[in-house]
């Protein structure tokens, strides 16, 4: 349930969608929600149609299952577009493959084509705290949320690729904070495309915790504050913070183990709330106001 990060990665002039990934989830769904990427490819193309963008971005559908214990890639045309996209010769740029969920179909792309570890550069909402770096919340799951969709995909992209990652984990992602009145305040005069994520926002809201509730983590969205509100001037995400680490392994437990060889990561520790919502809002508001709502 990205719409919201997707339709504010999409309302960016300066990023280049080439296409979207509709991956699978938990085998029992996300409160309520199925979890086949069917479903994930059809909340994808009505928010395009929302969007006036119906049948202008392309949409993919990933793998219906994780990667099994041998570790065999699962095939799928989301795991082929990343192939194609990843190995274009026509582009001098990185690929930048932003994920808010599980890695199956990134991880399968790589084992098809290792080739594309050096072409392409992971953002990625997941993984648990780093010890000496942050604490687990009270009550915190064992394995973090986006990394127990498929452990083995997380393991294979930590420990067997040479991908770059730029990680966004637990303690970072659960910063994007907003409070239930500021989206009702900032969302609701903002027009049809802001109704419609207000109102997704709100019935998902209902079903996980059935009861009042004043705020609500929107974890995806650093995935547009690290790529399109980069700062101009020396290219970069200028106001977050992170730290470089060596890229540890992950083990079975999905715990960290040291790899002081690992390849170099970025590890983001402070994300600047301000700038993503603030950009988001003002975003819905430009777009309603210059008449781009579809029909």
């Amino acid at each position: 349930m990205a719409c919201s990060q997707l339709a504010h990665q999409l309302l960016s002039p300066s990023v280049k969608v080439r296409g979207i990934i509709g991956s699978h989830h938990y085998p029992g769904g996300f409160f309520s929600y199925s979890g086949a990427p069917e479903e994930a490819c059809k909340a994808a193309k009505e928010l395009l149609e929302v969007m006036g963008l119906g049948g202008k971005v392309p949409v993919h559908q990933g793998a219906k299952e994780r990667i099994g214990e041998d570790g065999a890639a699962r095939p799928s045309d989301a795991a082929r577009f990343i192939v194609q996209e990843a190995m274009r010769e026509d582009v001098k740029t990185p690929l930048f493959i932003a994920c808010g969920a599980g890695l199956t179909d990134l991880a399968s792309a790589y084992l098809l084509e290792p080739a594309i570890g050096k072409r392409i550069r992971l953002i990625w909402i997941g993984g648990h705290e780093h010890e000496g770096i942050a604490t687990p919340p009270p009550g915190g799951q064992r394995i973090e949320y986006n990394l127990g969709i498929d452990l083995r995909a997380g393991q294979i992209v930590f420990n067997q690729s040479d991908i770059p990652v730029w990680q966004v984990p637990r303690d970072a992602y659960r910063q994007a904070l907003v409070s239930t009145a500021e989206l009702e305040m900032r969302m609701n005069d903002g027009g049809k495309l802001a109704g419609f994520l207000n109102a997704r926002l709100q019935e998902l809201m209902t079903r996980a915790y059935r009861d009042t509730v004043e705020t609500y983590v929107l974890g995806d969205s650093p995935l547009v504050l690290l790529t399109a509100l980069q700062s101009p001037w020396e290219a970069d995400p200028a106001s977050s913070r992170y730290l470089k680490l060596p890229t540890p392994r992950i083990n079975g437990d999905g715990r960290y183990d040291a790899n002081p060889q690992g390849r170099e990561m970025r590890v983001y520790t402070q994300i600047d709330s301000r700038l993503m919502f603030e950009d988001f809002y003002a975003k819905l508001a430009l777009f309603s106001r210059q008449g781009g709502e579809g029909e």
